[in-house]
């Protein structure tokens, strides 16, 4: 995937939502590499060359699977999570206001909107995350190493039923994902947030009206489950210490950049290819007319 670009149409959230706390204790530039146990020595080599960095001058943390399993094990299936933990990650801490950027590569079930979306509800801010793996894996074992690596960074315990939240958020928008596409359940994750910085949520009741007002704008018709599901969720998530002045601020940082993009060569490069693609399917659909047209008084003959 692409960096700065999949991602910022949001996703689904994980692990680093956990809480509402930043990399308070890290300074910019301070980088914290991830790794999979079950990487051979060769896959680690080669991952922390890709990574950029000198395992001797970063902090290492190892994830597991069965750690994977514990966090994620009950929301998700086992075939999804695997049995070896593989993808790994790099954390940089950013200067103030330069806000999150992810990047993903080799990565198939967790998208760039999931992993963003995730550090703007925990309240992170001012981070590029780069998540990777030596061949195309889920990304679970990634979503783990990056809680460890804020709790080992910052000396934060982080509770369980932040992590419970984190990985009910994760699940729902895969879910929602399969059902109306990972682009349209993340974003409506993200005007979620949005909307719950900017108004006033009171009774369950409102947030129901919330959700469903949301889902409308974007075109998806939810049913009593999926409104169901969300509302639970969004009502857990309240209660905890999130700051969503913040959400919001890191929110309104991406879709910046969404225009920093779209402006960049790289995104005016993107735009041309996609028009390019039109423009030949729409001389190709005219063939086929022509085709059509030139044949139809031979057809008239035989018939």
């Amino acid at each position: 995937m692409k960096k700065g670009y999949k991602w910022m149409i949001s996703t689904l959230a994980v692990w680093m939502l956990l809480t509402s706390v930043s990399f308070a204790d890290a300074a910019p530039g301070d980088e914290i590499i991830t790794l999979g146990e079950d990487l051979s020595p060769q896959q680690r080599e080669d991952l922390i060359n890709e990574m950029g960095v000198n395992e001797d001058d970063v902090m290492v943390v190892t994830v597991t699977n069965e750690e994977e399993h514990q966090y994620l094990g009950e929301h998700i299936s086992a075939s999804i999570i695997g049995s070896n933990a593989l993808s790994s990650s790099k954390i940089t801490i950013l200067e103030e206001g330069e806000g999150i950027d992810v990047e993903a590569n080799r990565i198939t079930w967790v998208s760039e909107g999931m992993y963003a979306n995730a550090l703007i509800t925990a309240g992170v801010k001012d981070a590029d995350i780069y998540v990777t793996a030596p061949f195309d894996v889920s990304g679970t074992g990634a979503l783990t190493g990056l809680i460890k690596a804020y709790e080992a960074s910052t000396d934060e315990v982080i509770p369980e039923e932040q992590k419970e939240v984190a990985n009910e958020e994760l699940v729902k928008t895969a879910e929602l994902g399969e059902e109306y596409g990972v682009e349209q359940a993340t974003e409506l994750m993200t005007r979620i947030k949005e909307a719950l910085a900017e108004e006033d949520v009171e009774t369950e009741e409102d947030l129901r009206n919330l959700i469903q007002r949301v889902a409308n704008e974007l075109g998806m018709t939810l049913t009593d489950e999926e409104l169901n599901g969300l509302v639970s969720l969004f009502e857990r998530m309240k209660n905890l210490n999130i700051d969503w002045d913040q959400v919001q601020n890191q929110i309104n940082h991406i879709r910046d950049n969404i225009g920093d993009f779209l402006e960049s060569e790289q995104g005016q490069s993107f735009i041309q290819s996609i028009l390019d693609f039109f423009s030949s399917l729409i001389d190709a659909v005219r063939g086929w007319f022509s085709t059509s047209d030139s044949s139809s008084p031979e057809m008239n003959q035989t018939s």
